[in-house]
């Protein structure tokens, strides 16, 4: 599986899926979730309002609308009464997104970084999590459709932070990718 980081828009990446970080009641509102609510279209949230609510660190899953994506990973981060996160669910809504991803057949699929907008975690923490949970899974080859993942990042310092994240963790296994 490739690991890729980018920054940029993550309704604007080539990929089948998409995950958004979501709140336990897929109420579509500002960050990843309002950029996925205006270019997808009302569908995503009609979707989404059969679904909920869902258990913190689970996902749940809808079509992608008006989007060029087969499907949007919603991975509830927080819930609405207690907008906070921990690493331990980001890595667990890593976790089950890459499973949902690849149950369904995706080879290819992008995250933003989970939990560090309302919910307040730190991009440092999020990116163990997030590329920590990769990297196992990666090792241990859990997927057997997936090919891709790319962190799409929103500016300089996320990329920055992820990028260096992934380095360590290469030097780690001793690969390059």
């Amino acid at each position: 599986m490739d690991v890729e980081i980018i920054r940029g828009n993550i309704v604007e990446t080539q990929v089948d899926a998409i995950v958004n970080a979501a709140n336990t009641d897929l109420i579509l509102g500002a960050g990843v979730a309002g950029a996925i609510r205006r270019a997808g279209g009302p569908t995503i949230q009609e979707e989404c309002n059969n679904l909920a609510p869902i258990a913190v660190g689970e996902v749940a899953v809808t079509s992608a609308g008006n989007l060029p994506h087969r499907y949007v990973i919603h991975a509830a981060t927080m819930t609405l009464q207690n907008p906070r996160t921990t690493a331990d669910i980001i890595a667990a809504c890593t976790r089950h997104a890459l499973e949902r991803a690849d149950e369904l057949g995706c080879e290819s699929m992008a995250f933003p970084a989970l939990g560090t907008g309302v919910a307040g975690l730190s991009l440092e923490d999020c990116a163990q999590a997030m590329l920590g949970t990769v990297f196992h899974a990666r090792a241990n080859r859990t997927w057997s459709s997936l090919r891709r993942v790319i962190f799409v990042l929103f500016d300089e310092e996320g990329e920055r932070i992820f990028r260096q994240k992934m380095l360590r963790l290469q030097q780690g296994e001793g690969t390059a990718s």
